[in-house]
């Protein structure tokens, strides 16, 4: 086992967090989790991780509350591109206020951050108030380790999908989505013609990724976790079956055509390397659930 160390994770009782806890458990950290569940679920804690219910977006005694971590997993934020649209200022607030107080606070006490971004960037970050407050994010990392010298990573996600994934609701990816629908017998929806094409990422592997990126020493590296491999919506409507009947709704502002990640550089700088298939994942989620 690896020495022992003390993690803070932000946002730990979402999707990605909660699978980043598990697998630090699992490793034989100690971990603690400020979450403001607005979007994550209290199922989701985990029973050796403490659990603070904290706003990140106002100024907080972190001092207070725990002691100095090694490092921090900062994936706190209301994500998803569509309720940006809806809540811009709720979406700021929450994605770059939160950044500044977490990074201050790890500038005070020297703290490495591994931040969150989002693969929205390649599409353009005026696209939509999400893309745009994640992009914030970044650069705030950036400004905190050219002036302060501090230790950031940031770490962009391609189309997470797999275990404690939203299903519904504003805040589900199409994975989750699809789930439920299937569940449910109701129709696949797909937005637009179906042609977009998306690199799915297992959270397992990002979980990976994440892990590899806190042992690497940083001036603000970027590194993008997906698979190098995309699929269209069309395609991953049809690995639910192939007669499985679709619905298609008018296509939704803000989102990219394609996304495909070059891995290259996570892979020559921290041996990030993808392991998990969407076609089989499917599979065997359809074979657990008929």
């Amino acid at each position: 086992m690896k020495d022992k160390k003390f993690y803070l994770v932000t946002g730990g009782v979402g999707f990605i967090g909660t699978n980043l806890i598990k697998a630090l458990i699992d490793d034989g950290h100690e971990i603690t989790c400020f979450d403001n569940y607005s979007t994550g679920s209290k199922e989701n804690e985990q029973p050796i991780c403490q659990y603070f219910d904290v706003n990140l977006a106002k100024i907080v005694d972190y001092e207070s509350l725990i002691k100095k971590p090694d490092v921090i997993f900062h994936l706190a934020a209301l994500a998803r591109i569509e309720p940006s649209f809806e809540f811009p200022k709720e979406t700021f607030e929450d994605n770059v206020n939160s950044t500044l107080n977490i990074l201050d606070y790890a500038r005070k006490h020297n703290i490495k951050v591994v931040y969150a971004g989002s693969s929205s960037y390649h599409g353009g970050v005026y696209e939509n108030p999400y893309t745009y407050t994640k992009w914030q994010g970044e650069e705030l990392c950036k400004l905190y380790n050219k002036i302060y010298s501090l230790d950031t990573i940031i770490c962009r996600f391609y189309n997470v999908y797999g275990p404690h994934q939203i299903t519904d609701g504003p805040y589900s990816a199409i994975v989750g989505i699809f789930e439920s629908q299937y569940l449910n017998n109701h129709p696949l929806t797909i937005t637009g013609d179906g042609e977009q094409r998306r690199d799915f990422t297992h959270v397992d592997d990002i979980v990976e990724g994440l892990i590899r990126a806190s042992e690497y020493s940083s001036n603000a590296d970027i590194f993008e976790f997906g698979t190098g491999k995309n699929y269209s919506i069309n395609e991953l409507a049809t690995m639910f079956g192939e007669d499985y009947p679709i619905k298609y709704l008018p296509k939704r502002d803000g989102e990219m055509q394609t996304t495909l990640c070059d891995i290259s550089e996570a892979q020559e700088k921290i041996g990030y390397s993808p392991t998990r298939d969407l076609e089989e994942y499917v599979k065997q989620w359809i074979r657990l659930n008929k």
